[in-house]
């Protein structure tokens, strides 16, 4: 069944109040976009700072509606809800149905790191390989939060834990997105992981996957306000580097002496300076490469 979607301008701080009013009118989704997508002009929102939830400074608001929902009386309600929606910039389309769910399967298929480990779509039938007694297989619907496995830098992520020997520790996943390097290391024998994410939409995905996967009891996911102080022998970031650096203190006393850190998400290039700045705490600093991505990894001094 078709649907109809409404797009509108608005300013950053008008946001949260129109994205209410549309959601009160029955849109079914209402999506943010940058208005300057398609030109130079671009603003570039990487990583945010912890707790924060940046958005440019115009926004292009897009929401999706039944089609049969009158247009005109949409926006004369949409007004008198918020009389600050910018109605001049209003534009409707009509866009098809599809099943959003198999596109999205037809791009992910389950997928091999490692040795034993697996990335499955959760509804998939299980590759033969991942049937092994040994296999540790993750059934992952990433939803709307980053970390299905098909960027290097969770490759890079997954291969490591693969390599480790998780067996009766715990393991803190900062950034963790959709969970999917915490599941993995349960899945790898990890007796409980913890997930850390500034972004609320990742804690729901990461508290579902867990869930899909049987291993709800053995996961607790945190905002960073939440997150309780302590330390892990295994710490895997898989953010960007401004964010690695900056929370360099942070991530280095989360990790145990004698214990391993995995960094992830920095472009090559950007390493030489993340190892000198880690190398304050850890020894043994190992940088991987995968196509323009790399991934630092150190132990921690101390016994």
């Amino acid at each position: 069944m078709p649907h109809l979607e409404l797009s509108l301008r608005c300013r950053a701080k008008d946001e949260p109040w129109l994205e209410r009013a549309l959601t009160d009118l029955g849109a079914m989704s209402v999506t943010l976009l940058d208005p300057q997508a398609d030109t130079t002009n671009e603003q570039a929102i990487l990583e945010p700072g912890v707790g924060e939830t940046p958005l440019w400074a115009d926004c292009l608001v897009v929401a999706l509606f039944d089609e049969a929902v009158p247009r005109e009386p949409l926006l004369a309600a949409l007004e008198s809800i918020d009389p600050r929606a910018d109605l001049a910039s209003a534009s409707f389309r009509v866009v098809d149905d599809q099943d959003w769910v198999r596109a999205w399967m037809d791009q992910f298929q389950p997928m091999a790191f490692g040795t034993r480990t697996w990335i499955v779509p959760w509804d998939h039938e299980l590759p033969e390989a991942a049937q092994a007694a040994n296999a540790a297989v993750v059934r992952l619907d990433p939803g709307l939060a980053f970390g299905s496995g098909t960027h290097a830098t969770t490759a890079l992520c997954l291969e490591w834990l693969d390599g480790l020997d998780l067996s009766g520790k715990t393991v803190l996943d900062f950034g963790c997105g959709s969970g999917i390097l915490a599941l993995a290391a349960l899945k790898l024998g990890a007796a409980r992981a913890v997930g850390v994410d500034n972004d609320p939409q990742a804690i729901l995905a990461t508290t579902d996957n867990a869930l899909r996967n049987g291993v709800a009891e053995r996961m607790n996911v945190h905002l960073p306000p939440e997150e309780p102080k302590a330390t892990y022998p295994v710490v895997v970031a898989n953010i960007l580097a401004i964010a690695l650096e900056a929370l360099a203190d942070v991530l280095a006393s989360r990790v145990a002496p004698g214990g391993v850190i995995a960094l992830s998400g920095i472009l090559k290039g950007q390493d030489e300076d993340l190892v000198r700045r880690y190398a304050a705490w850890f020894d043994d600093l190992v940088v991987t490469q995968r196509e323009d991505w790399v991934r630092i990894t150190g132990r921690r001094r101390g016994h």
